[in-house]
């Protein structure tokens, strides 16, 4: 008898459920940055990826709506189908000079555009170069196109060294997250990019969590290095985050985006974008040009919250960006300490494994623009509160013996 996969994949749910792992998707009924209602309930939200605030933005909005007066709702077809319109041509040319690259190609979302790229790039026989911390879906492209995939210690270009050294006459792509989006902390870019210059291969950075917060006009973390397009040929970045809106673009030489735009399955077969979110996005991206005051006061934050964080022993895994995960160590604990912080009127959810290994739950504080001060001393007191009400003798003397995360 063969297996019967939908019994086969409840199987596998009621095994997450019996380890208290399930996901559960929750409704959010209303939202004005940071707040939003779920359950009722008008929550301080510390979830979202908005880094820059700019998803409500008026001049957003009123983009979204003037180019939906125009171009309808849905672009109908893919880009080489007709569904190529004039907001997306716009988009690409500000995306591409943002960037500092001759083009740029957008993809539905940021899986879809990696998945694009390894898959008009990669062939059996190559090899992909990854951290071990890397996005699934860079993980999941690589695995697809059917290419050698060898994954490296995190943030470790010297391990990434010896992965390649191993396959010294294979075409190789060495790809990496710029900032990692669990841990919030950064890729040795530098010396990756160092890296694929001596052993002539192909380097790919995924900055989704880095444009618009990072470098000169947000330009993102390869401008903040000061990596040019020679020195990271294949730039992917997302529209959903710091930009508000929604979609991905990958970003490179002329010969780049025309082999991804004959080549990348997942641009060439889907619907293209709603034009009227093109055009909102040109103006999240105008907004994140026009100054650094929005940075300055992320920057501002982050920087309280961590300083917050040590005067009162929370443990906060090293990070410099708006992802500051709390470390907990038990998927528990930091389901416990999620359920708390909703009872005190903040949203902050628990991160468990599958997404990180075991032991290692936290929880992803992510801070945006839209925050004030006063809202991150909130979520400050209330984490206090929760650190009181958890420390029992023998985990003060664990965070005395053990003050760093693993």
């Amino acid at each position: 008898m063969r297996a019967d996969l939908i019994e086969r994949a409840a199987a596998r749910q009621r095994e997450r459920a019996e380890a208290a792992l399930l996901r559960r998707l929750r409704t959010v009924r209303d939202s004005a940055a940071p707040w939003i209602v779920l359950d009722g309930r008008r929550l301080l939200s510390f979830a979202s990826n908005d880094y820059l605030g700019l998803a409500a933005h008026p001049q957003v909005r009123e983009a979204l709506c003037a180019a939906a007066a125009r171009w309808g709702v849905g672009a109908g077809a893919a880009h080489l189908l007709g569904g190529h319109r004039a907001p997306h041509a716009e988009l690409e040319l500000a995306l591409a000079e943002w960037t500092g690259r001759e083009r740029a190609l957008l993809f539905a979302t940021g899986y879809m555009a990696n998945l694009g790229v390894l898959d008009a790039l990669l062939a059996p026989g190559d090899v992909c170069v990854q951290d071990k911390l890397n996005h699934a879906s860079l993980l999941d492209g690589a695995r697809l196109c059917g290419a050698e995939l060898r994954r490296y210690p995190h943030a470790d270009a010297g391990a990434a060294s010896r992965q390649l050294a191993l396959r010294p006459h294979a075409a190789a792509l060495l790809a990496s997250d710029a900032v990692f989006s669990m841990d919030g902390d950064l890729a040795p870019l530098a010396d990756l990019a160092a890296l694929a210059q001596q052993q002539h291969v192909t380097l790919m950075i995924d900055d989704a969590h880095g444009l618009g917060v990072r470098g000169a006009r947000g330009a993102g973390s390869l401008a903040q290095a000061g990596l040019s397009a020679r020195d990271a040929p294949i730039l992917m970045a997302t529209l959903g985050k710091a930009l508000g809106t929604l979609g991905a673009f990958v970003a490179g030489d002329a010969a780049l985006i025309e082999a991804l735009t004959q080549f990348a399955r997942a641009h060439v077969y889907s619907t293209a974008l709603p034009p009227a979110l093109a055009a909102a996005t040109l103006a999240a991206l105008r907004l994140a040009q026009q100054g650094d005051e929005p940075r300055a006061h992320l920057r501002a934050l982050i920087a309280q919250l961590r300083a917050g964080a040590t005067a009162r022993g929370l443990r906060l895994l090293l990070s410099t960006t708006p992802i500051q995960p709390l470390w907990l160590g038990s998927a528990t604990t930091a389901q416990a300490w999620a359920a708390a912080l909703e009872a005190l009127g903040f949203y902050v959810p628990a991160i468990r494994p599958p997404t990180v290994p075991q032991g290692q739950a936290r929880l992803r504080i992510a801070l945006s623009a839209a925050h004030t001060s006063g809202d991150v001393e909130r979520l400050l007191d209330a984490l206090a509160t929760l650190q009181q009400q958890h420390a029992t003798p023998m985990n003060r003397r664990a965070r005395l013996t053990h003050p760093s995360p693993p």
